[in-house]
């Protein structure tokens, strides 16, 4: 280089736009190895579902919550079914991030509003996939990277990614919003977290994270950064936004939206009716198998928590996932429902990326492989059966 040759100055959007192709590289191996997985869970709902004389689309789309999305995409809120024991199920319960994207992507494209749900499950889910990439990479290298992104796509239930679900969208919103934390990006992670708030409950545990890693910082640095206090604000406003709306709509003030969940049998006991319902199941064969299964998985998740925690993650991990896992096995209604509600915990995951990115790339590939088999025969007959409440 001469004196006379132009100096190009380097900007904040280069380096940003940089950094976006650095990891989009980097997370390739993990991104193409969820894309497989979760087509192969596809491919075998299709050929199960095409065997018992049943639809793979409307399995995806059209039965359970996806029905409720939709509804308020078509109708908006206000319309509810009385069961015959007096009870009301209200679409108040449903928070509307999902029904507002639906609605957008049937507005701008062919798509009927589930179709654009189901759309929107399948580039959010790739979008968690990428940030659960980047936080395990941050933690324990790139090789556990690809590991957690597999691990959380070949899950029992990992076939709800693919569905027209919240729980895609609201895990990409919750995991990208923890990046942001780990990058000390606050003002990104309160404004993902208000999205997060306006998908799922839930939302709650994000913000949370943020709450605690922010007052651990102030602490820290003894001061505290207007950004960091904006994004402090901006975190609950989703969440909160929404259940005073639903409050001031049924007229029950701030504990409205809990009156709306308490119609669905859902509340908040400590676990007490979970465990009745886990001893219940102890009472007689084959039930019993099923009620062990469920003692063993609880088990397994608590033993995660504690060696994430043993492994000092960040704060922010630990306390997002802690809210999740307590709100998940402690609630009151809904046993069928609780592995998909603890489909966004993935830091539970990241111990056991951690050790299989010790082993050899054959022996993983090897196991992952055949789990990621089990996952797509489980998801098949899963929804095919019971499947999701």
């Amino acid at each position: 280089m001469t004196d006379l040759d132009p100096i190009v100055p380097t900007t904040d959007r280069h380096d940003r736009r940089g950094r976006a192709r650095s990891a989009l590289r980097r997370a390739a191996p993990a991104l193409w190895a969820y894309a497989g997985v979760r087509a192969l869970g596809l491919a075998v709902l299709a050929v199960w579902s095409a065997v018992n004389g049943k639809s793979a689309h409307t399995l995806l789309t059209g039965r359970w919550d996806s029905l409720w999305y939709t509804r308020v995409a078509d109708f908006g809120y206000g319309w509810e079914t009385r069961l015959p024991d007096g009870s009301v199920h209200s679409n108040l319960a449903f928070f509307p991030l999902l029904p507002w994207l639906e609605r957008l992507g049937a507005a701008v494209s062919p798509l009927s509003y589930a179709d654009a749900g189901l759309v929107v499950a399948w580039l959010a889910s790739l979008a968690a996939a990428l940030a659960i990439f980047l936080i395990a990479e941050r933690l324990y290298g790139s090789r556990a990277g690809v590991c957690a992104v597999v691990l959380w796509a070949v899950l029992p239930v990992g076939i709800v990614q693919s569905m027209a679900y919240s729980e895609s969208l609201f895990t990409a919103l919750a995991a990208w919003a923890l990046w942001a934390v780990l990058r000390e990006r606050w003002v990104w992670a309160g404004a993902l977290a208000a999205l997060a708030g306006l998908t799922r409950p839930v939302g709650m545990a994000v913000v949370a994270a943020i709450w605690v890693t922010a007052a651990l910082t102030v602490a820290r640095d003894r001061r505290a950064a207007p950004r960091l206090v904006l994004g402090v604000l901006l975190a609950p406003l989703g969440a909160a936004g929404y259940v005073l709306w639903v409050g001031r709509r049924t007229g029950d003030g701030i504990l409205g939206y809990l009156d709306v969940q308490a119609q669905w049998g859902n509340g908040f006991d400590g676990g007490i009716a979970f465990a009745r319902f886990v001893g219940g199941m102890l009472t007689s064969f084959p039930s019993v198998l099923a009620g062990l299964g469920l003692i063993v998985g609880v088990g397994l998740v608590i033993w995660l928590y504690v060696l994430g925690v043993r492994r000092q993650q960040p704060p922010a991990l630990l306390v997002y996932c802690g809210i999740v896992v307590v709100l998940a096995l402690c609630a009151s209604g809904y046993f069928g429902s609780k592995p998909r509600l603890l489909l966004p915990a993935f830091p539970l995951l990241l111990p056991l990326a951690a050790g299989l990115a010790r082993w050899r790339t054959a022996r993983v590939a090897a196991l992952l492989a055949v789990v990621a088999a089990g996952s797509a025969v489980y998801g098949a007959f899963w929804l095919n059966g019971s499947g999701p409440p």
